[in-house]
């Protein structure tokens, strides 16, 4: 996934014969079952390549709650909201692209749960609110395998040494091990292949438009696929950043107990999203050595998080960029 920003243009760029060189777009997207949701600065396209091989496709226009309220994108706030946001959005794309492929050939029946939030309060609100689940599911199993699950397994220290540092060394390495094992583990299934592999054609259609190609499949093919500002660059960022603060933190508030360091974690993480969020943005306007150096890991974990996809997903990734470029040029400038 390649996080989406807005902001005022400040180059120009044709939609139909590509960017002028630097050009950097906010165009971005995520990959889905059989398919690719792609945002641009008004629209939102989901294309799935359905069982018969034909492409289903869903847009619409898109609104911005800072829009409402300006304050929500303010630095650092925004970042956590739009990280709400994409969140959201991506779960509701992944339904969409999952009806299209049932685990069993016999629809399943609605739990009674199901039926009872359709019947009280109609299928669109139901919907909404079952999608909201699953997001706060999904962000409460993150927080739990990335930050509790440390936090916990790092007190095993203490049965060794009392230093302070030694346990925020213990709790960071642990972060770091689980990140990772936790991508090379999801790399390695079998229908998450297929889903990383549209994530390749996702990267791969971005940098063939941000190069000045005509977005075709051989234009496209011939690009990389590791992209400085997918989302697995971005949650590396988190990672790093929340090791970096809880061990400044901690050496200045030594917290023992393992309850309350977890809760500081909890208070820290919406500035640790938020300075990550930032870090993207500039990242992702600069290509400097310092740069390079500092994107560089999440660039390697794409290893595990994008495959090179075949022809029929590229022509999902155009389809769904096409979709979402702005008639007006340059409005879609990083």
């Amino acid at each position: 996934m390649i996080t989406q920003q807005q902001q005022e243009p400040n180059q120009t760029c044709s939609s139909a014969q590509g960017c002028p060189k630097g050009f950097k777009t906010m165009c971005g997207g995520q990959a889905l079952i059989e398919g690719i949701m792609m945002r641009g600065p008004k629209k939102q396209a989901v294309v799935v390549r359905k069982p018969d091989g034909e492409l289903e496709i869903q847009e619409k226009d898109l609104e911005f709650i800072k829009d409402r309220y300006p304050i929500l994108g303010w630095p650092l706030i925004r970042g956590v909201v739009n990280f709400c946001d994409a969140m959201y959005n991506g779960v509701t794309a992944l339904m969409f692209s999952a009806e299209f492929f049932p685990e069993d050939e016999e629809a399943e029946e609605p739990s009674k749960f199901d039926q009872w939030l359709e019947k009280r309060l109609g299928s669109d609100k139901a919907a909404s609110v079952i999608t909201t689940i699953a997001v706060i599911l999904g962000i409460g199993m993150s927080i739990g395998l990335f930050f509790l699950l440390p936090t916990l397994l790092g007190t095993a220290v203490t049965l060794v040494t009392s230093s302070m540092l030694a346990r925020n060394l213990a709790e960071s390495i642990l972060k770091l091990f689980i990140f990772v094992g936790y991508l090379a583990l999801c790399s390695q299934l079998g229908e998450m292949k297929r889903v990383f592999s549209y994530h390749g054609a996702e990267h791969k259609t971005i940098f063939c438009y941000e190069a000045g190609l005509s977005l075709t499949v051989e234009n496209v093919r011939k690009q990389p696929r590791h992209h400085p500002r997918c989302g697995t660059s971005f949650l590396f960022m988190v990672i790093a950043i929340s090791i970096l603060v809880s061990t400044v933190v901690f050496a200045i508030w030594p917290v023992s107990n393992v309850f309350l360091r977890f809760l500081a974690h909890l208070a820290m993480l919406p500035i640790i999203v938020g300075v990550s969020y930032e870090f993207n943005r500039w990242a992702g306007r600069h290509d400097g050595p310092i740069t390079k150096i500092l994107v560089a890991p999440g660039l390697w974990l794409q290893n595990f998080t994008t495959f090179e996809p075949d022809d029929s997903m590229i022509e999902v990734g155009i389809k769904a960029l096409e979709l979402v470029l702005p008639e007006k040029k340059g409005e879609d400038a990083w």
